[in-house]
C-alpha cells in the first residue's frame, strides 16, 4: 500500500523549495535591512506556554501529545510566546530596543484550505522594549517594504489598522465585563464574513445592537487617541497612503493590547496577508511578573503570500526569473576527452567563483551532453575542446557562440 502524504502538509520538490527559498531569502534580507537580527526557537514547547494568553481558537489547534518523559508539549503554532519567553529569561543581556526576526515552520490542526495548511512558513518581526508610535510605525513600514520586495505595489495590497481599547472602552461603557472583551472582539472580528442576522443574534447577548456597533465602526481618525502621531510617523516613512484605519480589525489572540493592524490583497482574493500589533504585557504574564516590557510585532505566512505571488502576472514573472538565476549558469561540455582534467579545472575554478556549474560525470557523445545542459535549464554551455585553453561559450538561450579564453569567460558568467 502507497503511504500518502498527510493532509495540510506539503513536499517540496526542487521546484516548490525554490519558491520556499524565494520567499525565506526575500523576508531576510529585508528584515536585516531594517536592522533586526535573526534569532530562533525549539520546535517543540510546553503546551502551558500557549495556555497563557494565545486565545481560545489556538488551544484548539495544537498538535499537542505527551513525551516518554509524561511532558505536555506540542509542536510551535506561533513563535511570539516563544519569543517571549527567551527576552524574559535573559532580557538583561540585550540593549533595547530588541529588534528581532525569525523564520521557521509552525503547526495548527486546522482544516486545510486555500491560504491556511497545516504547516507554513512564517516570518515573524518584533521590537520590544519601545512603545512608542515610531517603534509601531517602524514595523508597519517593514511589514510593506516585506511585500514591496517580491514586485508588489501599492495597487495591490494595503494595511489596515486599529486599536484594540478602543472596543474595551466601548463595552465598558456598556457596563459589560472586561472578562468578556476576547468573546467580544471574536463577533467583531468576523463581522464582515458572517450574515447580518448571525451577527446581531450574538451581539444581543451583550445587549448590543447591530446599529450601535456600526455607528462606533464611523468614529473619524481624528477622535481616536494617538492615532495622529502614528500617521505623522507612517507620513515620514512614505508609507501612510498604504494604511487605512479599520475598527473591525481586531486579531484573533488574546496577548494583544493596543494596536493591531492586518495586510491585505487589494482584489481580496486571499485571507489577511499578514498580521500583528501590541502585546505589550504577554512578556510580563510569560515571566509571571518578573520582567516588564512593551512589545510589538507582527508575521507573514509563506503560503498565502505564495498564492497571491503566483496569482499576479507581474510578480510571478518576477519570481520566476530569480528562480532561473537560481539554476545551472554554465554546463561544461567535454568535446574532447583528452581534455577531460583541464574540463574537470575549469569546473572547480567556475565553482570557486560562484557560478552554479554541472557537467556530465561519464564521456557520453557531445550531442547528449546539449541534451543534458537543456534538461538542468542551463543558460550557458562551456565547450572544452580543441580551442583550448580558449573555450566555446554559447548561450542556450540567445543560440549565440563565442570564444573565448577562461579568464574573459569566468568574468562573463559572474556579470
Amino acid at each position: 500500500m502507497e503511504i500518502q502524504r498527510l493532509p495540510g502538509f506539503r513536499d517540496f520538490y526542487p521546484y516548490e523549495y525554490a519558491w520556499r527559498n524565494y520567499i525565506c531569502e526575500g523576508w531576510r534580507n529585508c528584515a536585516r535591512s531594517f536592522g533586526l537580527v535573526e534569532y530562533d526557537g525549539p520546535t517543540l514547547e510546553a503546551t502551558d506556554l500557549y495556555r497563557k494568553k494565545s486565545g481560545e481558537e489556538l488551544k484548539t489547534q495544537l498538535f499537542r501529545f505527551f513525551d516518554p518523559g509524561e511532558r505536555d508539549i506540542c509542536l510551535r503554532p506561533e513563535m511570539t510566546p516563544t519569543l517571549a519567553r527567551l527576552v524574559a529569561a535573559r532580557e538583561r543581556d540585550f540593549k533595547k530596543p530588541i529588534k528581532w526576526f525569525s523564520i521557521a515552520s509552525f503547526f495548527r490542526f486546522e482544516k486545510p484550505q486555500k491560504g491556511r495548511l497545516r504547516e507554513f512558513f512564517q516570518v515573524n518581526c518584533d521590537l520590544i522594549g519601545d512603545s512608542s508610535a515610531a517603534a509601531d510605525a517602524e514595523l508597519i513600514a517593514l511589514a510593506v517594504a516585506m511585500f514591496r520586495v517580491f514586485g508588489l505595489t501599492e495597487n495591490d495590497f494595503y494595511v489596515r489598522v486599529n486599536n484594540r481599547t478602543l472596543w474595551l472602552d466601548f463595552i465598558q461603557k456598556r457596563d459589560i465585563p472586561a472578562e468578556r472583551l476576547t468573546e467580544f472582539l471574536a463577533i467583531i472580528d468576523k463581522i464582515e464574513r458572517e450574515e447580518q442576522s448571525a451577527t446581531a443574534r450574538k451581539l444581543a447577548d451583550f445587549n448590543v445592537t447591530w446599529d450601535e456597533v456600526q455607528a462606533f465602526l464611523q468614529t473619524p481618525a481624528e477622535a481616536i487617541p494617538g492615532f495622529e502621531a502614528l500617521a505623522q510617523e507612517l507620513r515620514w516613512r512614505g508609507v501612510a497612503e498604504m494604511v487605512k484605519l479599520d475598527l473591525t480589525i481586531v486579531r484573533g489572540l488574546d496577548y494583544y493590547t493596543g494596536l493591531v493592524f492586518e495586510v491585505f490583497d487589494r482584489q481580496r482574493q486571499n485571507r489577511a496577508l499578514a498580521g500583528g500589533g501590541r502585546y505589550d504585557n504577554l512578556i510580563n504574564v510569560i515571566s509571571d511578573g518578573a520582567v516588564d516590557l512593551p512589545a510589538a510585532g507582527f508575521a507573514i505566512g509563506d503560503v498565502v503570500l505564495q498564492n497571491l505571488l503566483q496569482e499576479l502576472p507581474h510578480t510571478r514573472t518576477k519570481a520566476e526569473k530569480s528562480l532561473a538565476m537560481s539554476r545551472c549558469r554554465a554546463f561544461v561540455i567535454i568535446a574532447d576527452e583528452s581534455r577531460r582534467p583541464e574540463g574537470l579545472q575549469l569546473v572547480a575554478a567556475l565553482r570557486e567563483n560562484q557560478i552554479v556549474t554541472d557537467f556530465s560525470l561519464q564521456p557520453i557523445k557531445v550531442g547528449k551532453q546539449f541534451q543534458m545542459a537543456e534538461s538542468v535549464e542551463a543558460q550557458f554551455a562551456v565547450v572544452v575542446g580543441q580551442e583550448w585553453p580558449q573555450v566555446k561559450l554559447k548561450n542556450l538561450q540567445q543560440r549565440e557562440e563565442t570564444t573565448v579564453s577562461i579568464e574573459v569567460l569566468i568574468n562573463l558568467l559572474k556579470s
